[in-house]
């Protein structure tokens, strides 16, 4: 025994030395300390640090949340071309600093010309990548009307004020990033092949870490929509150029779609976890519902006992992930075209019988869980971004493009990337989309109709008042990351960025396995959940969540996701 603690003694004093000689941070990292920077004023944190830098001189200057969103939006258009845009769409949650809230559903729409079977050959079969790499595959965008509409009903500041800082990012230019320079070589051949003619994102060799990009073309854009505001894109030079390029690439989008596209106030889905009030985002996003699900489906379990990431909190949480993809596959879509069974589907009983089959003896085969049944019913890449000002109002905002570079075609002129967001309708039912999704009717192609989302941009509230700002890119595995970074605050007690660094693990019904980020679980635990008939499968990063708590203090506390070029500023 004595020289037992002869060589504790003496490990504790090298380790304490090398303590000692650490800088500060790396000391606290080692002692699991999050030192996280805490401010007064407000917060921005999204994908790109050139976009979050515009967020936060907007609120410096005087403007509030909705004024600095609608920045950033159009910053991560230059500088995150492959999620940031103006030919996409999405969603906003907003609650301003005296607690009303509310949600702006910009999502796109199917084209006037669309129909049901558009992607079917004549067999009936899906055709490979129509819904994908085709000018076909393009929704009617709704980002910029959706800013023009964010502005309009809450912005402060003047409108072009919010604009300049895009034109002067693509006009001059800005340094890319590592990971940034590793895309464009990635879709180089893409873009030649889908573009021709066009020389957007090309260049002699590769791009490099560093490198400047400039985008004429996107300034000139975006001028129009300074000057011009919603008719600088819906109609005049930038619209021409939209419809000549479908016209050119055999597209559906007209003029008329353009004209009559218009973004949609809708009232906020609200419910509540453990005391705590979860403000999220209503159909036509499935993201809402499905938090709120998952959360009633796991609320009366002791999360906190069992530990982040253990064998009985990873199989409630696959367990409940299983049935909400379920009922996600049949009952959600556009509430302007089909009746979403919402009251039916977050009523405790409902959630409670959905989790009675669940056992603890061995994993449920995806084969035996069908959607929900009920009285009275009829028959990866996205980005986000969190903002909070100085008065407490608060904006949660995810927008995408689909796919990576979306469609990975560019409007000639107007330099900007077309979505790809027809493949989020249902093309056959049964048969999954890119995400490996399956839906049906509810989600089915129809003209003027908005296809389903997985976007979950919330907000918690905390004795009424402002608790977290969250959300994530990420196609299916956005519901889970959401739910997963709030869990990690309010069970397993983890500060913002921790919470959103955190590894993470999804299941979305279909394929019948769990996806776990490589470290997300420890060998003990992999052996239990497979012992139980559970089949892991890993993978990259899933999602990359931003977000915003605010402290017992009074101050924000930022989480930027470490999985990609996300940074957290503050003032």
């Amino acid at each position: 025994m004595p020289n037992f603690n002869k060589k504790r003694n003496s490990y504790l004093s090298v380790f304490l030395l090398t303590l000692f000689f650490m800088p500060v941070g790396c000391v606290q990292k080692r002692l699991g300390i999050d030192n996280s920077p805490q401010y007064r004023n407000g917060m921005v944190v999204c994908a790109y640090p050139d976009a979050a830098q515009v967020g936060l001189d907007i609120l410096k200057k005087g403007g509030n949340a909705v004024d600095a969103a609608v920045a950033v939006q159009f910053a991560l258009a230059i500088t995150l071309p492959e999620a940031g845009n103006i030919g996409g769409g999405g969603f906003m949650v907003y609650r301003s600093g005296t607690g009303e809230s509310n949600t702006l559903d910009f999502r796109e729409k199917g084209p006037a010309k669309a129909s049901t079977d558009m992607y079917l050959d004549p067999e009936g079969n899906v055709i490979p990548d129509m819904s994908l790499y085709t000018h076909k595959a393009s929704g009617v965008p709704g980002s910029v009307d959706g800013m023009v509409q964010a502005h309009s009903k809450y912005g402060k500041l003047k409108w072009a004020e919010l604009v300049q800082p895009a034109i002067d990012l693509a006009r001059n230019g800005f340094k890319i990033t590592k990971r940034l320079a590793a895309d464009l070589n990635r879709n180089a051949g893409q873009f030649k092949k889908l573009n021709p003619g066009k020389t957007y994102f090309i260049k002699e060799g590769e791009w490099k870490e560093g490198d400047i990009l400039v985008q004429e073309d996107l300034a000139k854009t975006f001028e129009q929509i300074r000057d011009k505001g919603r008719e600088g894109f819906y109609d005049g030079v930038v619209a021409d150029q939209l419809i000549a390029e479908m016209k050119n690439g055999d597209g559906l989008i007209s003029k008329v779609d353009l004209k009559n596209y218009h973004s949609v106030w809708r009232k906020a889905i609200t419910g509540n976890y453990k005391g705590y009030k979860i403000i999220t985002m209503p159909p036509p996003s499935s993201g809402g519902i499905a938090l709120l699900q998952l959360l009633q489906s796991v609320e009366k379990y002791p999360l906190k006992r069992w530990g982040h990431n253990q064998d009985s909190t990873v199989r409630l949480i696959v367990e409940a992930e299983r049935r909400v993809y379920a009922d996600r596959s049949k009952y959600l879509g556009d509430p302007d075209f089909y009746k979403v069974p919402v009251d039916s589907l977050l009523k405790p009983a409902y959630i409670t019988a959905r989790m009675n089959n669940f056992s603890w003896n061995a994993a449920t085969p995806s084969t035996v869980i069908q959607p929900g049944t009920f009285v009275g019913y009829e028959s990866d890449q996205t980005t986000h971004y969190s903002i909070v000002d100085r008065d407490g109002n608060a904006a949660s905002i995810t927008t995408t493009l689909n796919d990576s570079f979306g469609s990975k075609i560019f409007v000639k002129g107007a330099g900007f990337l077309l979505n790809n967001e027809m493949d989020d309708f249902s093309s056959k039912p049964g048969v999954p989309n890119m995400y490996g999704l399956v839906g049906g009717k509810a989600n089915s192609i129809q003209p003027g109709k908005r296809m389903l989302s997985s976007m979950t941009p919330t907000i918690v509230e905390k004795d009424g008042k402002l608790f977290m700002v969250v959300g994530t890119p990420g196609g299916s595995t956005i519901i889970t990351s959401v739910f997963q970074t709030i869990i990690n605050v309010i069970e397993f007690n983890q500060r913002m960025q921790q919470a959103v660094a955190s590894k993470r693990f999804h299941h979305q019904w279909l394929p019948d396995e769990v996806m776990a980020e490589t470290g997300a679980l420890d060998s003990a635990t992999v052996i239990k959940l497979q012992a139980k008939g559970y089949k892991i499968t890993y993978r990259g990063g899933i999602g990359r969540v931003d977000a915003i708590l605010k402290t017992q203090q009074g101050n924000y506390e930022g989480g930027a996701d470490p999985r990609g070029d996300d940074t957290k500023l503050g003032w």
